[in-house]
């Protein structure tokens, strides 16, 4: 019986342990969770269908064109010529002012300046941009699941003090309870204990309500039930890695990453580009001028060539163009140093913060250890008669704030140290 009642002991302390969330479990479930994380399927398959587009400048250009048109004058023979024809009977009617056509044109690319290739690249580089910034976006879910979760872990906390504070209220409140049987204390003692103890009570109403609420706001933020939190290690918690690794950083490479590759687009802007091409058309008049002028009926007229074409237009608007890209590159440089600037300035005072935080802390165990001195020799001297029940009850809650200063203090030092996480992305 004993080892069945041990063995479901631990099966409920197994289960305990697995159903507390660890704060990496929270924030990644939250980054899973949060609705911008569809983001990222999106940007890239805009970018896929984008390459794709411009892939296709490879494929041949088929125009296909109908045409009427009438003309004020058109080609004719002279007339000495024309009537010298007449006379050999040959008549030349010349051509028609009112023309007809049908036609198909086809374009192949040879060779585009390497257009299309710069022009993917772009393409890509604009994708990792998108992507950058939403995973800027996506990160800072991470300092909203840090503060409802150490708040939620200092709640659990208080309430644990709480429930201490109340069972040391209960136990003098017995005790008093037999000493005003015996007639060694007054009924009023035991009703200011007890009123103590009541309003203890209603504090931890309060705390479960807010402790209730958060539970609710970190789930639905992570997208799971999250019952309870794990408080970190100090040890875990303190480990750092060298560099800042925060995705802005990332999001301001990407940035210079895509002007490099417009800068290369211009570049392939002023290059030649070759390519064949075939033209066909039903119609008249057709290519042989002189028959058509004979006799006015439709024909099937085609061409082919290749056609070598270099337009210096760009050059126009070259050096501005490298000028702009030129800003844009300091601008991205200058906004990458104000964010370090400003980071830095966070880590100063986060370090600061976890450096005053463990001061505070080293002299919180000895503050408690005297506290609970002073509450039990307050016992001890009520059960004499030496002090009355209000020095206890001071005394009861002086220890009791105590506890609770400390656990602050360390909670707040874990949440500076997850902060400086953030801060450095480590």
């Amino acid at each position: 019986m004993k080892q069945k009642l041990l063995f479901l002991s631990l099966l409920v302390c197994a289960h305990a342990f697995v159903a507390a969330q660890t704060i990496e479990e929270c924030q990644q479930a939250a980054e899973r969770n949060y609705p911008l994380i569809a983001q990222y399927d999106l940007i890239q398959k805009t970018t896929d269908l984008t390459i794709a587009n411009i892939q296709k400048g490879w494929l041949p250009q088929i125009t296909a064109s109908a045409q009427a048109t009438y003309q004020s004058d058109v080609t004719a023979w002279p007339d000495a010529m024309k009537n010298m024809m007449q006379q050999m009977g040959l008549n030349m009617q010349g051509l028609k002012k009112d023309q007809y056509r049908i036609g198909i044109d086809v374009q192949q690319t040879v060779f585009d300046g390497f257009a299309i290739k710069t022009q993917k690249a772009v393409a890509r580089e604009q994708g990792k941009v998108q992507a950058a910034q939403n995973e800027v976006n996506i990160y800072n879910v991470r300092q909203r699941v840090n503060e409802m979760y150490f708040s939620l872990l200092l709640l659990d906390k208080q309430i644990q003090l709480n429930r201490n504070l109340q069972q040391q209220l209960s136990g003098n409140e017995q005790k008093l309870a037999s000493m005003v049987k015996n007639g060694t204390a007054a009924e009023s003692d035991l009703q200011n204990v007890k009123a103590e103890r009541l309003n203890v009570e209603q504090k931890l109403v309060s705390l479960a309500s807010q402790q209730r609420m958060l539970q609710m706001m970190l789930s639905t933020f992570c997208g799971m039930e999250v019952k309870e939190v794990q408080k970190p290690s100090l040890s875990a918690a303190a480990s750092q890695h060298a560099g800042n690794l925060r995705p802005e950083l990332k999001a301001l490479d990407a940035q210079l990453g895509l002007i490099n590759a417009q800068e290369k687009a211009l570049n392939a802007a002023l290059l030649p580009k070759l390519g064949v091409f075939a033209q066909g058309f039903y119609g008249y008049p057709g290519y042989n001028m002189f028959e058509d002028m004979m006799s006015h009926r439709w024909s099937l007229n085609g061409m082919i060539g290749a056609r070598l074409t270099w337009n210096i237009g760009s050059l126009y608007t070259r050096k501005n163009d490298k000028a702009k890209l030129r800003v844009q590159r300091e601008m991205t440089e200058t906004n990458r140093n104000v964010f370090l600037f400003n980071n830095n300035l966070e880590q100063i005072q986060q370090n600061e913060d976890i450096s005053r935080y463990r001061q505070l802390m080293a002299n919180d165990e000895e503050i408690v250890a005297l506290r609970s001195e002073v509450r039990k020799a307050a016992e001890s001297k009520l059960s004499h008669g030496i002090i009355d029940v209000n020095d206890l009850v001071r005394e009861i809650n002086a220890e009791n704030a105590a506890r609770v200063q400390q656990s602050i203090h360390e909670i707040e030092m874990l949440k500076e140290i997850y902060d400086n996480k953030f801060t450095t992305n480590n």
